[in-house]
């Protein structure tokens, strides 16, 4: 099992040592053009998490090529670079220029709450990475599918060689005189609440796929990490946590054989899919 950062929620050029931690660093997310995201306010904090309205800021696939990922490799982590757009055809054109040498893994946001979508569907936008991309391609998906099996079924078939999951959710805060919080009105939700939800999705996911699956979604510790492990996922990916807790990649992984040995398993990866092997013993 890997240990990732959620894109977004790390900068590695600021935070060199937080990087070191981890096995991968997953940028955030890549658009053709510079975009400086959305009006403020863009973040709010939750009782139980945050939302961020963000809106992809970034600069831009050609600045990003040419000066970011340059820096990114000095790091010595694998990269895996987040890409994504408002066409199939966006996705495609920031694929083709990521060099297979320079860049492990592609991760295409196909589900980010705070933009407009492509009109096209994920499996579309996959097919046409798929046609340029010598690159792994993992598909980040939405949990707000009712059948999440059925859009891994579909990204898989247009060719995907991961998951991830999940992306946040769509939610809103309200200010003190019962207004929106953020300018944009919602962002995407993340925090502790959002595992009962990852939890959900990749246990779905697992149950139609043999791909790798990073599983993320509020995780804080090493027990949460167990957990997604349990249901199905390959790795797992640190997202809100690491905006208070820089150190957790560190923290968790020290957490992760205790918690295996409380659960009644020699190792952490004695885990794996232990809640699907669960409810397969209970039906027979």
């Amino acid at each position: 099992m890997q240990l990732l950062n959620a894109s977004g929620c790390l900068d590695a050029l600021t935070a060199p040592e937080t990087v070191a931690m981890l096995d991968a660093f997953v940028t955030k997310t890549v658009t053709p053009n510079p975009r400086t995201g959305n009006a403020p306010v863009r973040i709010a904090e939750t009782e139980l998490g945050m939302l961020n309205a963000i809106g992809l800021a970034n600069p831009g696939r050609e600045r990003f090529v040419a000066d970011v990922l340059p820096r990114l490799q000095e790091l010595g982590k694998p990269i895996w670079v987040s890409v994504g757009g408002f066409t199939a055809r966006d996705y495609a054109q920031t694929c083709e220029q990521l060099g297979r040498d320079a860049v492990a893994s592609i991760e295409l946001n196909l589900s980010c709450p705070n933009v407009d979508e492509a009109p096209e569907s994920a499996a579309e936008i996959v097919a046409a990475c798929r046609a340029v991309a010598a690159n792994p391609l993992y598909a980040k998906l939405s949990p707000h599918s009712w059948d999440i099996g059925e859009s891994v079924r579909a990204v898989e078939a247009a060719g995907a060689d991961g998951i991830s999951l999940v992306n946040t959710l769509r939610g809103v805060a309200l200010d003190g005189r019962l207004r929106p919080t953020l300018a944009r009105t919602s962002g995407g939700y993340s925090g502790p609440a959002l595992k009962p939800v990852a939890l959900a999705a990749v246990h779905a996911a697992r149950s139609v796929t043999e791909l790798p699956i990073v599983g993320m979604g509020g995780v804080q510790t090493g027990r949460d990490v167990l957990e997604l492990v349990a249901c199905g996922a390959t790795h797992v990916a640190l997202g809100t946590v690491l905006f208070a807790d820089p150190d957790a990649p560190e923290r968790v992984r020290a957490e992760l054989d205790e918690e295996a040995v409380r659960a009644g398993f020699a190792s952490p990866d004695d885990v794996f899919c232990a809640a699907l092997d669960a409810v397969v013993n209970l039906e027979n």
